[in-house]
């Protein structure tokens, strides 16, 4: 099984850390036969890529970030795995994508809005992570991570970590993957149901 993710830029030594940083996250969660993780770049080099894998008959699964809100429409029901993130990715003017022939939407998942969402969960994993100075009360609170905007999330951290004395404010380069590596699954999983969909899609896949 290989993972196709959006991450890593193109440089290679940030690429290597997003495999890094995707492993530990998926160990973490209790997953220890993990897939092959292979760092795109962009979103929609990974959609290529998984695109290639599946016509090439193999298993492959898609993690992107879902760059705005999920309708309601494509998330009904207590049964994730009904959801229809395809249909989201359809609908998403940016995206435009057709679901690729023989791709389920069990093999297509959403970080939302972006993974630094999944962060906004942890707080004491942030609160350890940048140390004196972080400042917690400028992190959105008093509703679901997934309703966070991806340009607010940024601003958010950016905001918390701007007076940190061991380290520079959030940047997703420098900061992003290796927070990945030490966050709490658990916490996540908790507060974003897509994360939780992610995670026991993975867990079945990998132990079937």
């Amino acid at each position: 099984m290989t993972l196709y993710v959006e991450g890593g830029g193109d440089r290679s030594e940030l690429r290597t850390a997003c495999r890094k940083g995707f492993k530990e996250f998926i160990t973490n969660a209790g997953i220890k036969d993990h897939p092959r993780v292979v760092a795109c770049g962009s979103r929609s080099d990974a959609f290529d890529s998984y695109c290639i894998a599946i016509a090439n008959g193999k298993k492959a699964l898609l993690l992107i970030d879902s760059e705005a809100p999920v309708a309601d429409q494509h998330q009904q029901g207590a049964d994730t795995n009904q959801w229809q993130p395809w249909a989201h990715l359809k609908n998403r003017q940016d995206d435009a994508w057709e679901q690729p022939a023989g791709a389920s939407d069990t093999d297509c998942h959403l970080m939302i809005q972006c993974m630094e969402n999944w962060f906004l969960a942890d707080r004491t994993t942030l609160k350890n992570f940048f140390g004196q100075g972080f400042k917690e009360n400028k992190l959105p609170a008093h509703r679901s991570i997934e309703q966070v905007a991806k340009n607010e999330v940024y601003s958010a951290l950016a905001y918390a970590t701007q007076g940190c004395k061991t380290k520079a404010p959030y940047g997703k380069s420098e900061h992003s993957f290796k927070l990945l590596a030490e966050v709490d699954p658990g916490r996540i999983t908790a507060a974003s149901p897509w994360a939780k969909r992610f995670v026991d899609a993975l867990k079945k896949k990998m132990h079937s």
